[in-house]
């Protein structure tokens, strides 16, 4: 298999497993954000701990994760913790349609961060579509959807996260390993807190305690598939696979979840499909015209 279709797959495998992720946090009803994003980097870091040591790259990573790398890394770890916990309390506070927006914003947000940042070569019919998902959220802010900035939050977040990643000097396994060891001392002390004082939901119920456990392998598979895609495939080739995610959310969120579907949130769908199917055919036609 070559290199792009390890990408294709590996890209196909993150975002659908993303798409998916309501549901798991709907299961922990209850547990407060702050104390389900603490358990997702604790039990991510002892899953990649036992992947980093039977692997036998502990030295590989070290090495690797110094000077620059390292400073790239501690700016991707706070991203990617600010991405989870606005997601997480988005999903317990009834705003997944938001969340959905979000990520399907990123995707032409990753198309202006590839011009912006890397240099790639954007056609007009591109900026167009940015441009079009522009006014889909400039819909939604003026219109009444206040939890607009849940949607801007995430794609920003992600968005650069993502970016960052693809810059660092380190692969996929090493750089999540590094991020979530960053992180797990504040981990700690929200869970060590929250245990001290009564609140903790740990040890509540032996369903909770296997979710939360269970946060470690569905927090870190999809992002190492999402690391390993984003060194093999174009930044902006990203873009493509990120309708899948968002998909999955907006139809969880109104088949499942019961959250209403407003006339601003139409509005603002309508528009960013639009951008989002307007790169998709200029995308479809680049490629033709390269094979032919």
């Amino acid at each position: 298999m070559s290199e792009q279709a390890k990408g294709l797959w590996q890209a196909v495998g993150a975002y659908t497993a993303w798409g998916l992720l309501p549901i798991y946090f709907k299961l922990l009803h209850g547990v407060p954000a702050t104390q389900i994003l603490a358990h997702r980097i604790l039990w991510s870091v002892i899953l990649l701990a036992v992947l980093v040591v039977a692997l036998r790259r502990v030295g590989a990573i070290r090495a690797a994760a110094r000077g620059r790398t390292l400073a790239l890394l501690c700016a991707s770890a706070t991203l990617i913790a600010i991405n989870w916990l606005t997601y997480i309390w988005a999903v317990g506070h009834e705003h997944v349609l938001e969340a959905s927006l979000g990520y399907f914003i990123n995707p032409l947000l990753n198309v202006a961060l590839g011009m912006l940042v890397l240099g790639e070569r954007v056609g007009r019919v591109q900026l167009a579509a940015v441009g079009i998902a522009a006014a889909g959220v400039v819909v939604m802010a003026v219109s009444g959807g206040g939890s607009v900035w849940i949607s801007l939050l995430l794609a920003f977040s992600f968005g650069v996260y993502g970016l960052i990643r693809k810059v660092a000097a380190i692969d996929a396994l090493g750089g999540l390993t590094v991020e979530t060891l960053i992180l797990v001392a504040p981990a700690l002390a929200v869970i060590g807190w929250a245990q001290a004082d009564g609140t903790g939901a740990f040890g509540t119920s032996g369903h909770t305690d296997l979710l939360l456990i269970l946060a470690g392998a569905i927090t870190a598979v999809p992002l190492l598939l999402f690391a390993a895609a984003a060194k093999r495939l174009r930044y902006a080739t990203l873009g493509l696979f990120q309708y899948l995610a968002p998909t999955l959310q907006l139809m969880q969120a109104v088949l499942l979840f019961g959250e209403p579907l407003r006339a601003y949130h139409i509005a603002a769908f309508a528009l960013i499909w639009a951008g989002c199917a307007l790169y998709a055919l200029a995308g479809w036609r680049s490629a033709r015209v390269a094979a032919a």
